[in-house]
């Protein structure tokens, strides 16, 4: 079985809609496309370049179609994004020029995917398909990267059909810039009981 990893740029107030640019998604009308741009410092590029090492990726169609328009131009910056495998969750497209790619319709087709043989699948920003992954309890992992600011509105991972679960944080850093990477792995259900008893 293989692993789902689900990794994004997150603001306090659940946000992750955009963190790349003004230009990456202004749907619902947002208006602060870019806002992690502001954050970075060299602790954060290091770390990013960690979490950027190869491996099967999934996508929503809206991020392979941000992907598929720059990252073959810019493998400099992340080498092996041409050569892995690239799945996509859609229900319009079936087919890319970008090599290795491959296209779902359901989150049937992510569990066959999940439930084969090969490396851990790793999850980049995709609102939408997280929420999906969510709601059918197939994520393993989350590998978050807070950053200290307050969004207001805009797309966010989870929603009202998101699978009760716990996870544990397995690695933590905070950059000078105060953005927390913090990774989390599934360890079961939610437990409930009374503080202080």
């Amino acid at each position: 079985m293989r692993k789902i990893i689900v990794l994004t740029f997150i603001s306090l107030d659940g946000v992750m809609q955009a963190p790349g640019g003004p230009e990456e998604d202004p749907s619902g009308g947002f208006i602060y496309g870019g806002w992690s741009a502001p954050f970075s410092d060299e602790a954060s590029g290091k770390l990013m370049q960690k979490q950027m090492e190869a491996t099967d990726i999934l996508l929503g169609r809206k991020t392979f179609e941000i992907f598929e328009s720059y990252w073959p131009k810019h493998t400099d910056y992340w080498p092996g994004i041409n050569e892995v495998k690239k799945y996509a969750l859609s229900n319009t497209r079936t087919k890319s020029d970008w090599y290795n790619s491959v296209f779902f319709s359901s989150a049937d087709d992510i569990k066959k995917l999940k439930n084969s043989e090969g490396s851990d699948i790793k999850v980049w920003g995709s609102g939408e398909l997280v929420q999906l992954l969510l709601k059918h309890d197939l994520v393993d992992e989350l590998w978050l990267k807070i950053y200290p600011v307050l969004l207001g509105k805009g797309k966010t991972i989870y929603s009202d059909e998101t699978i009760p679960a716990t996870f544990t944080l397995t690695e933590s850093t905070v950059t000078p810039s105060g953005v927390i990477f913090a990774n989390y792995k599934r360890a079961g259900e939610v437990k409930t009981g009374n503080l202080g008893a």
